[in-house]
């Protein structure tokens, strides 16, 4: 079965609803908010439903079905027209009609399926810019013992929601990850990847239009950490137009590389010390 998206990191997207509410200054140029205006749905701001998305149900089991005979593990992104963590929400069907159901029961539904064993060969991988919510709307059984086919990963921008975002990441057990996308100014990762408690690093630029400068250093920073670290790295992107130096073009999953984690510190540091691009760490003791 063929992947549904052109997202190199992920095989499928799901997304039970469409909408949501911008969060951040990553979130300014918003790929989905100018489709959903383009398409004429009325879906963003805190004041606006959601729409919801019927197909997913079918979809999902399309996808489990594909993994299964291909016996692989697929990815799933949860969700690219969506934050999964986003408290609930009304929602309209496809013709604008309300509907008494919210955005918070159809989560529900997916951590049920989820927790019933209806996609054993899914990943999904549950991005949110709002991680602070995720012990708040994933079932309690979950808080100590999450499933092994789900990571939960926020989006980072710059230092600062670096700080923010990854400390209320830490908050939730299981695997996690990092998507810095899109990324506007150089950040360290290294304390937290010191940890061993990120398991995955996505970094890449904005593209489309008024889409923010990308310096190919920021990347050359963070590979260098994730490698003195042995944290899977993936590069997505410069703005997709640029051609990806090849220095840059790599791209590894949490599946393909052993042992994850943080190795010794000083090991680490000593790595990043020979970098000449190796980046400043501020406000850190270490």
């Amino acid at each position: 079965m063929a992947n549904n998206t052109k997202i190199e990191w992920t095989e499928h997207t799901a997304n039970l609803w469409w909408g949501c509410t911008k969060v951040h200054e990553g979130c300014d140029h918003c790929y989905a908010h100018a489709l959903a205006r383009r398409w004429g749905n009325d879906v963003w701001g805190n004041d606006k439903p959601r729409k919801k998305i019927k197909s997913v149900w079918t979809d999902l089991l399309k996808y489990q079905k594909a993994a299964k005979t291909a016996g692989e593990i697929h990815k799933v992104f949860v969700g690219s027209m969506m934050d999964i963590f986003e408290k609930p929400m009304p929602l309209i069907d496809s013709k604008g009609k309300l509907l008494t159901e919210n955005t918070g029961e159809l989560r529900d539904k997916l951590f049920e399926n989820i927790s019933s064993g209806m996609y054993p060969d899914l990943m999904f991988l549950m991005l949110t810019k709002r991680p602070s919510n995720i012990n708040k709307y994933i079932p309690d059984a979950w808080k100590a013992n999450p499933p092994d086919n789900v990571m939960f990963g926020t989006s980072p921008v710059n230092q600062a929601t670096s700080f923010t975002l990854i400390e209320q990441l830490l908050k939730v057990n299981g695997k996690r990850f990092l998507s810095v996308e899109p990324q506007l100014d150089n950040i360290t990762l290294l304390p937290w990847l010191l940890t061993g408690e990120i398991h995955w690093v996505i970094q890449g630029g904005e593209s489309g239009p008024g889409r923010r400068p990308f310096d190919t250093d920021w990347g050359r920073n963070l590979k260098a950490e994730c490698q003195a670290t042995n944290t899977p790295y993936f590069f997505k992107q410069i703005d997709k137009v640029q051609k990806i130096p090849a220095d840059l073009l790599v791209r590894e999953f949490p599946d393909k590389v052993i042992g994850c984690g943080s190795g010794s510190m000083c090991n680490a540091l000593a790595q990043l010390s020979a970098c000449k691009r190796a980046p400043a760490i501020v406000g850190f003791q270490l």
